[in-house]
């Protein structure tokens, strides 16, 4: 009997500190900026609502262009001016430049190698200078003029013989074997599909489920203590998707390496030479990283171009006016 008043008394112990812990965590200093009152534990992930964009424009009404939400046990300020944006983004970028990192991307230690998640210190800065000086430049867009000129004619000759043979194109599938082979000409001057072939599938099929991961409301960002176990099996998953990814990218590294003299100047070739240089800027796995950084970036730019509409309307575009099309 004497036990168990004992261990109700330290379950009701326990239950009332932390109910304070948390009504204490949720009070506001008053140096922060005005925002909605959060609850306790969910904190403002009840104002969401399944359109946080509307929701969040909504709220800047009643609390300001600078908001502050309580979302679980994560903080955040919302901007939502032209003009804070600009302070936050320009003239304080250096006090803003830390970032949540979400638990997805902390699988297969993504997070420690990318430039995308990176603090701001030495070894971002060479990334990102990697990055600016061998892929996003406009020498990079010039040089590869010929190759999307070549990679939008195989499309059209593809959807051409369909045509003729009285086949069914699927517009979506096209579309992206043509954006990934342009991109995989681009990094390591390979093809990584056939456009006659249903190849390719499975690299797709990994991009698309990383981009659905990574976009998932995930539990753990708004309840840390979940960390360790996953309730939502995201970050099992995206070690699974992550590794896989990473196979593909290291056996066209060891392909290359195997060459005796390469006669590619792309940016795989860049990259390993900068690496043989000075191997304490980058290695395989920066190079692995900044790989998949460049592949998702192109296909989200890809996701939100990929109307139907506008793609055959390229395509009629391109058919009829081939020799004018500067691609």
């Amino acid at each position: 009997m004497e036990f168990v008043v004992i261990a109700i008394g330290l379950f009701l112990f326990n239950a009332l500190f932390g109910a304070t812990l948390t009504i204490f965590s949720l009070r506001k200093p008053k140096n922060l900026p005005p925002g909605p009152t959060p609850l306790p534990i969910i904190g403002s992930l009840h104002l969401l609502g399944d359109k946080p964009h509307q929701s969040l424009a909504k709220l800047s009404k009643i609390y300001g262009p600078i908001m502050f939400l309580k979302l679980g046990r994560a903080t955040a300020l919302v901007i939502s001016s032209a003009a804070a944006a600009k302070e936050v983004l320009q003239k304080q970028d250096l006090a803003f430049s830390s970032r949540h990192i979400p638990d997805a991307v902390t699988a297969h230690n993504q997070s420690l190698h990318s430039v995308v998640w990176l603090p701001a210190a030495t070894q971002w800065r060479i990334l990102r200078r990697i990055l600016n000086t061998n892929i996003f430049t406009t020498k990079s867009l010039d040089t590869n003029q010929h190759l999307r000129k070549q990679k939008v004619e195989e499309l059209v000759a593809y959807c051409r013989k369909a045509s003729q043979s009285g086949d069914s194109v699927n517009i979506s599938r096209a579309a992206f074997r043509t954006t990934l082979n342009l991109l995989s000409n681009t990094l390591f001057s390979k093809d990584l599909t056939d456009p006659y072939e249903d190849s390719g599938k499975e690299f797709k099929e990994l991009v698309d489920n990383v981009m659905v991961e990574v976009g998932k409301p995930n539990l753990v960002d708004f309840f840390p203590v979940l960390k360790k176990i996953d309730p939502q099996g995201i970050r099992r998953r995206m070690t699974n998707y992550f590794g896989r990814i990473n196979e593909i990218f290291e056996e066209l590294i060891e392909e290359r390496l195997g060459m005796s003299e390469s006669k590619y100047d792309d940016v795989l070739d860049a990259c390993l030479k900068i690496s043989r240089e000075n191997p304490e800027e980058i290695n395989r796995t920066h190079i692995k990283s900044l790989f998949l950084v460049r592949t998702l970036f192109k296909f989200l730019v890809f996701q939100a171009c990929k109307s139907s509409i506008k793609f055959n309307w390229y395509l009629i575009h391109v058919s009829n006016h081939n020799q004018e099309s500067s691609y």
